[in-house]
């Protein structure tokens, strides 16, 4: 393989375990996995976390984060590790921008996230309403669990700007969740375009690395095995 290291980085309100089954198929196949646990308190602390797991890989690696974690591995792509970025169902904003600023009004009818409004600076989604919005095609327990463990989601993570954008020197690839009700995928599309990923579809809900983690799976290995 061209790229044999592998960082993936979770998003807002979960952790690093949802990764699971992607590390274990990847690991299957013969590439060294990391997961970070990122703090997602600011965009800096996240990006810091990425760039100390990313000091530690022995050569080329494929940076992959799925949702908020769009935006920190943008923010630590630019290290000299990276070889090839991997967006899954994820913001990914340019310099000068922040996740917030990426977050457009919803037009009328379609479905908004439930963000409870902020406490102690800190973002959570209602329970009630979680798995119907970013967990619909888990079973109801793990869905459950995931929502009886979100993680507070910092606003100085959602508002972190950008410095330098790694997408601008790095070969991307984008997984598009278009059965999506966090980040819509015409949203989705539209950042994919913009900074030339080669895009992927698939019909899955926001957690799509927890319910489909071979789609997931296979788009990493597309960019480890095709990136320079």
């Amino acid at each position: 393989m061209s790229i044999p290291n592998v960082v993936l980085v979770h998003g807002a309100w979960v952790d690093g375990s949802g990764w699971r089954a992607v590390h274990d198929l990847l690991i299957a196949d013969g590439f060294a996995v990391s997961v970070v646990q990122n703090p997602t308190v600011t965009l800096a602390d996240d990006a810091a976390a990425v760039r100390r797991v990313l000091d530690t890989q022995n050569g080329p690696t494929v940076l992959v984060g799925h949702s908020y974690g769009g935006a920190v591995i943008t923010e630590a792509g630019t290290h000299d590790r990276v070889a090839a970025l991997v967006y899954v169902a994820a913001f990914a904003p340019d310099q000068g921008e922040s996740v917030n600023s990426l977050i457009p009004e919803p037009p009328p009818g379609t479905p908004v996230p439930p963000i409870l409004p902020p406490a102690g600076g800190f973002l959570l989604l209602d329970r009630d309403k979680f798995a119907e919005a970013f967990a619909a095609d888990l079973a109801p327990e793990d869905a459950r669990f995931l929502a009886a463990s979100q993680t507070p989601w910092g606003l100085g993570a959602i508002g972190g700007v950008i410095s330098e954008a790694a997408w601008r020197s790095r070969p991307s690839r984008y997984l598009l969740t278009t059965e999506d009700r966090m980040i819509p995928p015409a949203g989705q599309r539209a950042m994919a375009e913009r900074i030339g990923a080669e895009v992927t579809e698939v019909a899955a809900s926001h957690a799509v690395y927890v319910s489909q983690p071979e789609s997931v799976a296979t788009v990493i290995r597309a960019a480890a095995f095709t990136s320079n």
